[in-house]
């Protein structure tokens, strides 16, 4: 069963025109890059077209350091899915815009990414369906899918070392939804990429996906993870000491177990009432409310029953269990979990940083990430309870 459909949709109606702070500020457009080299390792999207990237170069003082953002969209994890998909622009560079947008965490503004604005900022395109990871090729007589994901990563990386990113002082893997899921699978290999003495560390938007039963009870994302780690050939490229770890492997796909394993600094920003993984894919999957129980509640939060309300704070305090033993022994790591109904606040400027961005003890989500990639000042916040956060920019009224 595709699971990125209702993902896709939640993506056109919260995919706002790009708002700034000031209204003369011009929108960044950078142009696409294929990797021409991709072909040759097999490192090709899921219709067999080159992998691609977006680059903007740094400057001044940042002209040394870089920053990798992956593109998020969901996955695909049966063949109808997969097939489906590589006939878009979430499976195939052919059909991408060409100028991605770069605001946020992407801007090249100092009023409006203080920390990173001239760092070079680099945008990986998503087009194998399993978050970067996969490792197999699908043929019949008419058909041929590439899931190719792992070399995909390996290709740009390699396309970008001798553009300097092979010499960076400074480094951050970040990504957004199934694109912050990424950076917890290639951590820990981005800094072996780089010089020993650089200063490297790893963000997840969005991307702290959490294995928990729906409302009926049922393991529905932990079967979704299960098939696309079985389809796209994804074991071989998970943390091996996780996977020794666990009797079921393949859980390994799930942050929450895989990131006690990961060496690299890293700093987790997520919504403790995440709407795709609440009312989409996690929590509340259609399969599991099949009479629509809750179509009014993920329309409208005030039309929530008690109860709902009360199942949605459930997942916030499992979220925050499953981090906790991150939050109390990560040393080098930082967090900033509101309690928004959100999903992806890094890339859109209204949430990483302006006049009105979310807040936690006053810091917004630039600050907090800026704190703790510099290391200002202590930077893990957790927000409190809904509906106590006034600051939020809800995606759902």
């Amino acid at each position: 069963m595709d699971f990125v459909v209702a993902f896709a949709l939640l993506c056109l109606f919260t995919m706002e025109p790009w708002r700034v702070l000031s209204q003369q500020q011009q929108r960044l457009l950078v142009n696409m890059t294929l990797v021409p080299n991709a072909r040759a390792s097999g490192a090709l999207c899921l219709d067999g077209s080159l992998p691609a990237y977006h680059l903007h170069r740094g400057f001044g003082a940042g002209k040394d350091n870089w920053l990798l953002q992956f593109e998020g969209g969901g996955w695909c994890n049966d063949l109808k899915s997969c097939l489906e998909r590589a006939t878009t622009r979430r499976g195939s560079t052919r059909y991408m815009t060409k100028w991605e947008v770069f605001s946020g965490i992407l801007s090249n503004s100092a009023t409006l990414n203080p920390d990173f604005y001239n760092w070079n900022r680099v945008k990986l395109r998503y087009c194998d369906g399993a978050s970067f990871t996969g490792d197999a090729v699908f043929t019949n007589k008419t058909t041929t899918l590439h899931f190719k994901g792992q070399r995909i990563w390996e290709a740009i990386i390699r396309d970008l070392l001798p553009q300097g990113l092979g010499k960076a002082r400074k480094a951050l893997l970040s990504g957004c939804s199934a694109g912050g899921l990424a950076t917890f699978h290639h951590c820990d290999a981005f800094a072996k990429y780089l010089p020993t003495n650089a200063s490297v560390k790893c963000l997840s938007d969005a991307g702290f996906f959490l294995d928990e039963r729906d409302i009926s009870l049922n393991h529905t994302m932990r079967y979704n993870f299960k098939s696309l780690v079985q389809l796209q050939g994804i074991e071989k490229n998970l943390n091996r000491n996780c996977t020794r770890a666990l009797y079921f492997p393949d859980l390994c796909f799930f942050p929450q177990y895989a990131l006690r394993y990961i060496s690299t600094p890293y700093f987790i920003l997520n919504s403790a009432y995440d709407v795709f993984q609440q009312f989409t894919h996690i929590l509340v999957p259609p399969s599991a409310d099949m009479r629509g129980h809750w179509k009014h509640c993920k329309a409208n939060l005030a039309e929530c029953t008690t109860e709902q309300i009360d199942t949605l704070q459930g997942f916030r305090l499992d979220m925050l269990g499953a981090l906790r033993p991150f939050y109390m022994n990560s040393r080098r790591g930082g967090m900033f979990i509101n309690s928004c109904f959100a999903h992806c606040q890094s890339e859109l400027q209204e949430t990483w940083f302006g006049d009105d961005s979310p807040r936690i003890n006053n810091k917004t989500i630039a600050e907090a990430v800026g704190d703790w990639y510099f290391s200002r000042n202590l930077s893990k916040e957790i927000d409190c309870a809904y509906p106590c956060d006034a600051t939020c920019h809800n995606l759902i009224p």
